[in-house]
Parts: C-alpha cells; structure tokens; sequence
C-alpha cells in the first residue's frame, strides 16, 4: 500500500488509503426513446454508472489511454443487472461492464457509465438491482458487506398520456469531508423531461419500499450523526467523527406526478462515499481550493446534438504552497479532459471537451472536484447538460420612448416587466438563481432582486416571463 509521506507530515487522517474490496457507488436511470405512446410497447433506454477501486485489478484500472481508446472498467461476465421485483419477464439482464470515463489517482478510483436499449409492453412496471459484494472494509458501517443498488422502472402511461422519463442525481464517487464539522451536503437532482414532476429524496432502505427488496444492503443509514434529511431538496445535515474512515451514503431519488401523489413513478438510486480527515494542527493554512466558475454550481444549460462542447473548470487555491494536482469528476461518456494548467498565481483551468451524441439525448450531469497538494479537495460542483435542446436566448426589445419595456423610460407606478425568450421558460430547480434589477445612473446599485425559483413575483408563462414589483420602487429623475 502506497502512502506518500508528505501527507503523514502535513495532514492527519488522510494516510488511510482506499482497501479491501472494490466497489465504490453508483445509479441507474432509464428514459423511453419517444414518450408517446405508439403501439402495445416501447424502447426504454437504461443509463447504469459504476465506481471501483482502479487498483483492485487491471480490469478496474482506468487511465487516459484507456478513455481515448473508449476502454472499459469491469471484467465482462462477472457482475450484472438482474430483475428481482415484478414483472420480470421481458428484462435481460444487463452486463455491468462500462465505458471508463473518470478516474482518480489520489482517490483511487476508476468510473464508467453504460447504455442500453430493452423494449418493454406499456403499462409495466418492475425493479432492477445490481447485488453483489463487497464494498470496503474500512466504513463507519456495512464495511466489507454487500451492496444492492435497486431502480424501479415503470411503463404505465401518465395522467398527461405520456411515458414517464425517471429523475437523475448525480455526485462525486468520494468526497472528502472534515470531521468534528457539521457538515450540509446537497445532492443534484433533476428532471428536465417532465419539468412539472414533484421530486423527493428519501434514504434508500432495506425494506417496505416501492421495490419490495433491500435497496442498500449492509450500508442502509450509513452515514453518522445525520440529523435531518430535506426530501425536496436532497439536502442534509451530518458530522464525521473519525478521520480516516468512509461513509457509505445511500439515497433514492423520486418522481411523483404531483404534489398529492402517494406512489412515485419511478425511483433511482444514487451511492456513494465521505471521506472523513482531521488537519494537522501544525497547517499554517488549511483553506480549500474552490472552484470558482464559468457557470454556477447546479447550472444547466442546452447543448444541441453533434455540438462541440467545451467547459472550463476555473479553481481558486488560498494558501501559500498550495497547487492543484488532481481534478476527481463524473463525467458523460466522450467528455475528455486537459491536463491541469496553472493560468496565473492562484489560478488552475481544466478544460473539457465533448461532442454529445443521438444516444446521450436528455439530461447529463457533470460533477468536478478539486484536489491540492495536501489532499484538501474542493466543494463538489456540478452542472446539467440538457442534450438535444438549445438553452433559451432572451429576445432583446426595441426601445420605444415612452414604453414600458425592461429598457425605455420606466414610469414612477410601473410594477410590471416581462421578458420574451425564444424558447418556453419554466421554474428553475437551481437555487440561487435571481433577477436582477439595478439603477444605471448610480454606479449599478441594487434596486431589487427576485428568487427565480420559489418568489411568486416571478411568474412563467412559457415564452413569456412576468416580474410584478409589490411596489414601484422607482425615483423619478
């Protein structure tokens, strides 16, 4: 086992290195290819993306010369998805052999996701999982124990006369958390396909669930001293105690038709791992680097099929000494990345590069982290990509003297604005996400600002989007 020793000097807790046994997390999604009905049955696209310890053997090792070549992590045969609830009939099971995508030399860990096409009869529904063993030896619980990962996938035609698209969640495979600290993590969750969907995240459980089978194995509530779970927003509150050891985190990700829906209509499974350190106290500096743009953490944005994608990781590092040396990410299959390069004193980019393709169509989610020299890894920052759609562009008015348009002359009582987009606009999920309105003739400052995603003042009616002031706030002059 490989322990630098720079980090026995520098940094308490993080000569624990990945051991034992290799799986290290993962999810399923599924997607109809037309959510149409047309005939007795369709073509159900199943996305499955799995974690391991690249070390375990060569054929869990990933490297650049294996994602250029489009390699895989697993060895075929060995492990698959089978069916274990419902109806069960016109499920093969599917080999969980993947594409390799990611891989981290600091956190020993290789990553790769898999698509696969099963056509079905409509008005189905059944449960797949991956079951097998073992995760690591070394977890706060279920360590060396088995794991079950289980998605429910359901054909039966909505109230709307549609097929159901399931939600995705997506997160780093290890993400390293300080112990002693209350920590509040949020994990991604989206639907972009039936935007009106009520999503809930709830902990996966070993029993009296909607796939009637354990969904988590040895690592159910696997994670310490967690104290409360938002189940609209997947966020939740917990505190490592010992530095040194994983915690396995297990959660389902639901989609319910509306707010007074009792039964999901689909559920996804979302595992993965913290990873708990204690700072030396000997550190004259032990900020984290962050990750500091282009775009917000959570963002989604549309990219059209065939398009060329690139995306910059811009991170920030605080203490003297400090370089970034590694970048831990999830990313789609096809998306490659650069070598790190330090662009000013405290600045490093990566950029990613990405051509998405027909078989990629929907949502596809990217998280990056950011690892410096001691092993302090950034906040997880993720992104959505909406492939096949091309993100809103807002329709720039014309100034009319006298209008009541965003730009023109603004009369003292005018409470209300509206901006046309060329595309249908609704609701974001993102937090954070505002309009904002500043006077020009004082340097810019603050007049008010609106939280596009819960305020009512905001209201969306599709190419349309209507901002109402409770109060005209405007000085005349």
């Amino acid at each position: 086992m490989l322990i630098l020793r720079l980090l026995i000097i520098l940094l308490v807790g993080f000569s624990t290195i990945l051991h034992g046994s290799h799986f290290r997390g993962g999810t399923m999604t599924w997607r109809p290819w037309n959510n149409v009905p047309s005939g007795s049955a369709v073509t159900i696209q199943v996305r499955e993306r799995w974690s391991w310890n690249r070390t375990f053997n060569s054929y869990y090792n990933c490297d650049d010369t294996k994602i250029a070549a489009h390699g895989n992590v697993g060895q075929a045969g060995s492990y698959y998805v089978t069916c274990v609830d419902g109806n069960c009939g016109n499920w093969t099971k599917m080999d969980t052999l993947v594409n390799c995508t990611d891989y981290s030399v600091a956190l020993i860990v290789s990553s790769g996701e898999h698509y696969e096409n099963q056509t079905f009869p409509l008005n189905t529904s059944f449960s797949i999982a991956f079951s097998a063993s073992a995760w690591l030896l070394n977890l706060h619980k279920g360590g060396n124990q088995p794991w079950s990962v289980v998605c429910r996938i359901d054909t039966t035609i909505r109230p709307d006369g549609y097929i159901n698209t399931s939600p995705i969640a997506v997160s780093l495979p290890i993400i390293y958390k300080q112990v002693n600290i209350i920590q509040v993590h949020v994990v991604q969750m989206a639907d972009y396909v039936d935007k009106t969907d009520i999503l809930r995240c709830r902990w996966s459980s070993s029993s009296g669930n909607i796939n009637n089978v354990d969904e988590c194995s040895g690592t159910c509530n696997g994670i310490p001293n967690v104290s409360y779970l938002n189940e609209s927003t997947c966020t939740f509150e917990f505190e490592l105690t010992v530095a040194g050891q994983y915690a396995a985190v297990a959660l389902q990700i639901e989609d319910f038709y509306s707010s007074s829906s009792t039964t999901p209509m689909s559920s996804v499974p979302l595992q993965f791992l913290f990873y708990g350190y204690n700072l030396s106290s000997t550190l004259n500096c032990t900020t984290p680097p962050a990750i500091i743009g282009n775009l917000p953490n959570r963002a989604c944005i549309g990219v059209p099929i065939g398009s060329n994608v690139t995306e910059y990781i811009i991170v920030e590092i605080y203490c003297p000494g400090h370089a970034i040396v590694d970048l831990v990410s999830s990313v789609p299959t096809g998306m490659t990345k650069s070598t790190i390069i330090h662009s000013s004193p405290n600045i490093y980019e990566i950029i990613l590069s990405w051509i998405p393709i027909e078989a990629q169509y929907g949502p596809q989610a990217l998280c990056a982290g950011a690892i410096d020299n001691i092993q302090l890894q950034s906040n997880q920052w993720c992104m959505t990509y909406l492939v096949g759609f091309e993100s809103p562009a807002i329709i720039e008015p014309i100034l009319v003297q006298g209008s009541a348009s965003p730009i023109g002359t603004v009369f003292q009582n005018q409470t209300l604005f509206s901006i046309q987009t060329t595309m249908a606009v609704y609701r974001p999920t993102l937090n954070g996400t505002y309009i904002y309105f500043t006077d020009a003739t004082a340097n810019n400052t603050l007049v008010q600002k609106f939280d596009c995603g819960w305020d009512p003042n905001v209201i969306y009616t599709g190419y349309t989007t209507i901002i109402r002031f409770p109060v005209a706030p405007w000085i005349p002059g």
